[in-house]
């Protein structure tokens, strides 16, 4: 079976961190596992989880519990990837309840879901969680940061028969809280806990100490490659969304007092390309289905070593490099968990603007209910719409709606000419995502 996941997955072989899991989960209930993004961590505890499942059951077997929506949704599309007979279901806070309520009609194999969410359904009678066997708790110290300690509590004290539990994190010194049932536990370590080699670290001074002009003058430096310019607070998020926006400066924000819809098309729009800069905060740098950046922008400098090492971790993944850079003010200094001064970079008066992106995001007002698929969209576009293959996108299909990264230089005519025709026989709404 592992070796059909492998070939449907299209790799030759699993990696380090998913051989040792792998091996780890057949003599230990018990694990700890310590991986930073991008190291193949999801894989790597779906295995074991998938290794165990009975295709005959027909009840909740495994239960994995995340921080966030964006974590649950990922880890659903790379179990998905593994082309299993077993179902899967996420459940998620913001997400209708009905909704949720009829596909947990039918008990999914694995459930995954945010704490808050999930002792939702407990509490009325949705799920049974009196079978399950393997435990997960991804990114667990994050959904004890965000205060979902009381929620897990209260959710683990229905599952004590879980056999196997699965702590990860992306963090070295963490400790398993002691609700947890973890006396005994097996650790595999791959978060190396320092700044990867292939990661170059540069800082730039801001004239003036007018750090806002020192990032706008950095990202025309840096040009058309995507970049996540981290920031501590959402205030700050903010403010600086407001000055790019009176620069002409296309870019999306993305932090926890959006709600689930801005938040999504945030990440979809990042994703697919059609906007190449994220103003963030460290919201964005664990657990989101985000591609690979080529640079990351410290606006402002997190107090701890470890947010530096989460945010550094979007970039410079694997084999790839990546550069970070530091904006520091006039005579702001250096924290203290860096060793040696970044290499300094100059910034001249004249950079350009960025250009616009070659994608621009449509929304589409037809998803997953209206039994729409990928396929379905490509057709009715080409079909329809006039479209070259090569000129659509990246395609996420929701629930309600859809999304669809078309090339900029076609979106002016096609949206008159695609609105007048049905998707599916069903009349929807098409429109380019705000």
């Amino acid at each position: 079976m592992l070796n059909q996941i492998l070939h449907n997955l299209g790799f030759s072989s699993w990696n380090a961190l998913q051989e040792e899991t792998l091996k780890m989960s057949r003599k230990q209930d018990n694990l700890l596992i310590l991986s930073p993004t991008g190291s193949g961590k999801t894989l790597a505890f779906l295995l074991p989880i998938v290794e165990n499942l009975d295709p005959a059951a027909d009840f909740i077997q495994s239960l994995i519990i995340v921080p966030s929506r964006e974590l649950g949704l990922q880890i659903a599309d790379v179990f998905k990837s593994m082309k299993t007979k077993h179902k899967v279901s996420v459940v998620y806070g913001g997400h209708e309840m009905r909704i949720e309520r009829n596909n947990l009609l039918n008990p999914p194999a694995v459930l995954i879901g945010t704490p808050g969410r999930l002792l939702d359904h407990i509490q009325k009678g949705h799920v049974d969680l009196s079978k399950v066997e393997t435990l997960v708790l991804d990114e667990f110290d994050k959904s004890l940061e965000f205060g979902f300690e009381n929620e897990m509590i209260r959710i683990l004290d229905r599952v004590p028969q879980a056999k196997k539990r699965i702590l990860t994190s992306a963090t070295q010194a963490v400790k398993v809280p002691p609700f947890v049932g973890m006396r005994d536990y097996a650790k595999l370590d791959y978060s190396g806990g320092q700044i990867p080699q292939q990661l170059s670290l540069k800082m730039v001074r801001a004239l003036a100490n007018d750090k806002f002009e020192a990032v706008v003058k950095l990202l025309g430096k840096l040009g058309d490659d995507a970049v996540l310019v981290f920031c501590n607070h959402k205030a700050a998020v903010a403010r600086i969304s407001e000055l790019l926006k009176d620069r002409g400066m296309l870019h999306v924000t993305f932090h926890g007092d959006l709600d689930q819809d801005q938040r999504e098309r945030a990440l979809v729009k990042f994703r697919n390309g059609s906007v190449k800069i994220m103003v963030t905060t460290d919201l964005a740098s664990r657990g989101l289905d985000i591609p690979e950046v080529s640079f990351v922008v410290h606006y402002q400098l997190p107090q701890k070593e470890d947010a530096f090492i989460h945010r550094n971790g979007r970039t410079a993944r694997m084999t790839a490099s990546g550069t970070a850079y530091l904006v520091l003010a006039e005579n702001e200094s250096l924290p203290a968990y860096l060793e040696h001064s970044p290499e300094e970079e100059a910034l001249e008066d004249d950079h350009p603007v960025p250009n616009e992106p070659e994608w621009v995001t449509l929304y589409v007002s037809g998803g997953k209910r209206d039994k729409i698929n990928k396929v379905d969209i490509v057709g009715w576009l080409i079909q329809k719409g006039g479209l070259d293959k090569n000129e659509v996108g990246m395609i996420e299909i929701k629930d309600f709606g859809s999304y669809v990264a078309v090339r900029r230089n076609k979106v002016k005519g096609l949206i008159p000419v695609i609105a007048e025709e049905k998707l599916k026989k069903k009349k929807v709404k098409v429109q380019v995502a705000k």
